[in-house]
């Protein structure tokens, strides 16, 4: 700091002065506000793949940098890309398996290795005609303090 600043200080001090931080001046209002940020929070919760550019459709007054900084910053928001999930099964689909592993333990043991020529595997899952969106097309907006 050079002795301008120096002697500046000083003299605020010995005004009274008691705190170091700047305190609140006339100047350009914010345009954050608590209706924004209000705002900003319902579309995100509403659509958590809203991307900034459809926000700010959503939202038109307010400039993508200050969109940004509202849902980064201001609402500790952050982007996650979607994962592929394993196929989970219900109880009734694990019963059914049980049920027939057992009915082909039992025909095994009276027929031998002759009934597992018979035998075709597969999975039940029906595949539609679908073109998986992209890792980028995929994120969504997730609050910084969840997993």
């Amino acid at each position: 700091m050079n002795l301008q600043n120096v002697t500046k200080w000083c003299r605020h001090f010995s005004e009274g002065r008691i705190n170091v931080h700047d305190e609140q001046r006339a100047g350009r209002p914010s345009v954050i506000s608590d209706a924004l940020l209000q705002r900003t929070e319902e579309a995100i919760r509403a659509n958590r793949r809203l991307k900034l550019k459809e926000m700010h459709q959503i939202i038109p007054k307010v400039s993508m940098t200050t969109l940004y900084e509202v849902v980064t910053v201001k609402l500790g928001y952050r982007k996650l890309c979607a994962r592929w999930v394993p196929k989970m099964l219900t109880e009734e689909h694990k019963k059914k398996r049980l049920g027939f592993a057992l009915d082909f333990l039992t025909r095994y043991a009276e027929a031998g290795d002759e009934f597992l020529d018979h035998i075709v595997t597969g999975d039940e899952t029906w595949v539609y005609h679908h073109t998986p969106e992209s890792k980028q097309q995929s994120m969504q907006w997730c609050h910084s303090n969840s997993p």
